[in-house]
Order: C-alpha cells, then structure tokens, then sequence
C-alpha cells in the first residue's frame, strides 16, 4: 500500500552561532557539497522502515509534548500538531523533492541528513509554541542528534530543520493561537451558556477565527443555521438524544455505551497514536510518513476550525441545557426534565457544530483522497481508563461510530453531529486537490 488549558506563546530560543551560519549558507543558496550516496539520506526508490523512523518517532515527541506536557485538549492540540507537522514535512521534502513543498520555496542541499532536519525542525516549534514541554523535547532533541554521525550532512540538515521551522513560526504569526476572543451573547433563549456540573467558560474561543492551514478562511465551509427551537428536527434530535444519551438511559445498548466511552477522551491523542501505529505496520519512506502525518494533522486542524466558526458564529445551547429548559422552547413536542443529565460531562462550547464530528470527516476523508481508498485500516488507541483499542478498516465506519457517539454520551444532537461531519469531509475533498501531492 502506497503511504503517500494553553500555554502562552513566547518568543523563539536563539539559534547558536553553528546553526546561524549554516542558515545563512543555505537561505543563500551556497551550500554545494556532495557526497557518495552511503552517506546521503534514504530516498524513495527503495523502502527501509529505519528511512521513517525518525518523522514517526517525532511525531510522538509532539503528542506527548503538547497532549500531556502542555495538556491541551484536543481542539488546539490538534493546532499544536498541525504546527510540528507542517514543518517536519517542508524539512524533509526540502531535501527529497519527492513531494510539494507546504506554502514554501526554499529547499536544502540533497545530501542533507533528513533525520536531523525532522530532529531540527519539531525541536524548534515544539520549544517555540510549548515552552513547558522544553524538558522533553530538549532529551529527544540530543538523543536524535547523537545518533547521527558529525560532519557536513548533518550539519545541513540540522540548520535546514531550523530553517523550516522559523519559516512556519514567521508563517503562523498573527494566526489568531491564543487571541483574546470572547463569547458575549446573553443566555437567551437557544443560546449557549455554561453548563454543569463544572459551569466552565467558552472552551477557546479563538479558534473560530482562527487562520486555517488550508482552507481559505475559517468561515470557508461555514453551514446554515440549526434547526431553530420550535421545529420539529429540534424536537426530533432532543427527544432522541433525551432518551438515549442520558446517564440513567435505558434505551442505550451496552455496545453504544462502550463506543460513547471510547471517545470521551483526547480525540487527537487517539488520531496520531492511530497514524503511527498505520505507519509502522506499512513500510514507508520518511517522505510518504511525512506526507502522512501532514495531511492529517492539517485536517484535524482545520476541521476544528471550521466547527468552532460555527459554535461561535451560532453560538447555539447545549442538549443539556435545552432538556432542563425545554418548557421556554416554545415547542409542544419537547418536555423539560430539569435533573437531565448526560452519560459524560458536556465540554464547554456550544452544540452546533460538533468539532469532534468535524475533525473525524475531515481526517477520514484527507486521508482516503491521500491513498486513493477508503480502506484505511486505523487502530485508535484507548485514552480512557476502561476502554479498548478499537480498528476501524473504513472511513465510513469511523465516521459513523463518532456521530453516534456524541448522541449516546448526550453532549450533541443527531444534527450537529450530522453536520460536522459533512463540514469535515467537504473542506478535506477540496484541500485535498490543493496540496500535498
């Protein structure tokens, strides 16, 4: 198979004298030694596991940073990946040529290490983006580096690496990341509010205007509103997830349960646990897992920008919220229960659309325009104490077990579930024809 709670920004680590020089040299265009091709990194016509084990490698570096590290959900967790892998990917195909460059034009000599471009590049976004993780990066950064032996190509490579990464640090400035945006419209009826039991505020509310990675605006794929509280699809999508997305539900199969649990976690914890383990079990070259790892990560990325435009552009409540209220709706075919509650806490952002529904279409249908199929054969690993890993062969089933997981866990309706996904799969049919041949 062909493998085709924030933490404020600061400013960027200075770069030592070695690195310096090395960067004007190629930024120059002056850097012209060769070497036999032993000494030369792996390229494309030939497929050694070893040739992506460094891209994968980092690419855990990056989750374990930003996931655990810096604890990030997953909405700007799936920002913070989509920082690293865009730059692991213009460094390795600077030198490989083996694919398009990402929004740059600037490529490294041949016969620079590609490994210590990927070590080079995500040490220096992770370190710019995510200070905290420092201690982390730092050891995986010397650990990559002493593997690599001294001289030329790995010097290149090293600054080529640093070169990628400062190119997307200046690309991303201004980008929105941690922009003071609020969320002001008055708790009237249908609009958001905090909800129980944590009564939380506005989960990043800058990621609706937030510049995307691929898409044009954040408000390119922007859906019509939600049914509004006194039609009947309201009251369809209450009554069901009323019935089958409570903690007490009687009407949920033990089966549904298992799968609303399952992905009550970090969604891209799950999603780039699931990308390594695909490529360590297909043979790849570092340019292919590169290839991989990007167009996943930006999907992620832009999906949950897509889906926060909407939930702050609609800003619309929550099923919780809506049950409990249900006598102020206006609508004869919705009853309030005001002890309602869902079979998982409800995140704290509004209902329409659903940003988990979002990412899932549009990484399942990226990745199935990246190979050419939709046999996708992902392995999500359990993030949540008393689940299981769960394979998914297809997009669609996946995509059909995240909606209806959303419903069963009772924190969105059958609508904005149905919605994010389709959000998800239309910007990720027209990125796909955009970048990363």
């Amino acid at each position: 198979m062909r493998q085709s709670g924030a933490v404020p920004r600061t400013g960027r680590r200075p770069v030592g004298p070695a690195r310096t020089l090395c960067l004007t040299l190629i930024a120059g265009g002056l850097v012209t030694f060769s070497s036999p091709a032993s000494a030369s990194s792996p390229q494309a016509n030939r497929c050694d596991p070893a040739d992506a084990a460094a891209v994968i490698s980092w690419n855990a570096t990056a989750a374990a940073a930003i996931g655990t590290d810096a604890g990030l959900p997953a909405p700007n967790m799936g920002v913070g990946m989509a920082y690293v892998q865009t730059a692991v990917y213009n460094a390795v195909v600077g030198i490989t040529r083996e694919h398009d460059l990402y929004k740059w034009n600037v490529r490294g000599p041949r016969s620079a290490s590609v490994d210590a471009a990927v070590a080079a590049a995500a040490h220096d976004v992770l370190t710019h983006y995510f200070p905290v993780a420092a201690t982390r990066v730092d050891s995986a950064y010397s650990t990559a580096l002493a593997a690599i032996p001294d001289g030329p190509h790995k010097t290149a490579g090293v600054a080529y690496g640093a070169l990628s990464a400062a190119h997307l640090v200046g690309q991303r400035a201004g980008d929105g990341w941690l922009a003071p945006v609020t969320f002001d419209r008055a708790p009237t009826l249908g609009v958001w509010r905090p909800t129980p039991a944590a009564f939380a505020p506005y989960l990043v509310p800058w990621l609706g205007v937030m510049k995307p990675f691929l898409m044009t605006s954040h408000d390119q794929f922007r859906p019509g509103p939600p049914p509004p509280p006194s039609s009947a699809r309201y009251a369809l999508d209450l009554l069901e997830i009323q019935a089958v997305g409570s903690a007490t539900s009687t009407s949920r199969t033990a089966a549904q349960t298992t799968i609303a649990r399952f992905f009550a976690g970090n969604l891209n914890v799950q999603l780039q646990g699931a990308f390594r383990d695909h490529l360590n079990r297909y043979c790849s070259n570092a340019s292919d897992a590169a290839q991989y790892l990007v167009v996943g990560g930006t999907a992620a990325a832009d999906g949950a920008i897509a889906a926060w435009d909407a939930k702050l552009y609609y800003g619309n409540w929550r099923p919780i919220t809506a049950i409990q209220l249900a006598d102020t709706d206006g609508n004869r075919r919705t009853e309030a229960d005001p002890g309602w509650t869902p079979l998982i806490p409800t995140p704290s952002h509004p209902d329409y659309l659903s940003g988990h529904c979002a990412v899932i279409g549009a990484v399942t249908q990226a990745l199935e325009e990246l190979t050419g199929t939709d046999r996708l054969d992902l392995t999500l690993p359990a993030s949540v104490p008393g689940t299981t890993d769960r394979h998914y062969d297809d997009g669609a089933t996946l995509r059909a077990e995240g909606i209806g997981a959303r419903i069963w866990s009772g924190i969105h309706s059958r609508t904005a579930d149905e919605v994010g996904n389709r959000t998800g799969q239309r910007l990720a049919s027209w990125t796909s024809s955009r970048y990363f041949h």
